[in-house]
């Protein structure tokens, strides 16, 4: 099954989604940040033929608005309330990758009623950390942009499925390959995480939750012990020799996670 393009428009904000149809409940799939939504291509594959998939480019990424001004928790969370309610999708379930599933949660959080289940894929609650913005513009810097080909950026990217799937997010322009968002819109979106914890919101969160690690997780462990004494029903999962972006390294095992959990909503 193939995926068709679809666009949501939220507050004069443009949202490209990937579309890829199917009768049965909806999911919607949200990358992480500086990612896009293609990287849940090879997941959302394999889910379509059972369920009703929507990866989305958020607000910043991708073919989306590359350079919104609100860039809060609160917008992106109305932006995934805007792409259920304008493509009618009912009660979906929520899968998030690292600040995607961040504004999973948040979502869950506050509109209980608007989410069926929620599946975080290396994301948690999250705590203070000053120096994460100024990582992140770091690390960006680093690029050697522009890349001469797709390949020289995903050598560069880490190599395998990885390096592939960030390169797959690139954009080819007359002189070499290019990053499809802003550096300055990456950083600033990480402002609030880096000021404060959102204990209290995952405290909120009444849904069914699967909560899927790696082995080299960017989540502390004492932070995911910590979630799991305040939500103890929740499930939880380590997928080993993984690292942050497993859900690139190792989709079909995600997949059979995912769907796991998903019968288990029946």
């Amino acid at each position: 099954m193939a995926w068709s393009e679809c666009v949501v428009v939220r507050d004069g904000v443009r949202l490209v989604c990937r579309d890829w149809g199917g009768l049965g409940r909806p999911l919607v799939l949200l990358h992480g940040l500086a990612g896009h939504a293609g990287e849940w291509d090879v997941l959302a594959r394999r889910l379509s033929p059972g369920y009703r998939v929507v990866a989305v480019d958020q607000r910043g990424h991708g073919s989306s608005e590359r350079h919104p001004r609100d860039v809060s928790r609160a917008a992106y969370v109305a932006d995934v309330v805007a792409v259920a309610d304008q493509l009618a999708l009912q009660r979906p379930v929520l899968v998030g990758q690292s600040l995607g599933g961040h504004t999973a949660m948040l979502t869950a959080a506050e509109h209980p009623g608007l989410v069926r289940a929620l599946v975080l894929v290396e994301a948690g609650a999250g705590g203070p950390n000053p120096n994460g913005p100024e990582d992140i513009g770091s690390w960006l810097d680093s690029w050697p942009t522009p890349f001469p080909s797709r390949d020289a950026a995903a050598a560069f990217l880490g190599g395998g499925p990885v390096g592939a799937g960030w390169a797959a997010g690139l954009e080819e322009r007359d002189d070499g390959w290019w990053p499809r968002f802003d550096r300055d819109v990456m950083v600033r979106s990480l402002a609030e995480n880096a000021q404060r914890s959102f204990r209290n919101e995952w405290t909120q969160v009444a849904c069914p939750t699967l909560v899927v690690l790696a082995q080299s997780s960017f989540i502390p462990a004492q932070e995911a012990d910590e979630m799991l004494r305040q939500q103890p029903a929740t499930i939880a999962m380590s997928i080993p020799g993984t690292g942050h972006d497993l859900h690139l390294e190792q989709p079909e095992i995600l997949h059979s996670a995912l769907l796991g959990f998903l019968e288990g909503r029946a």
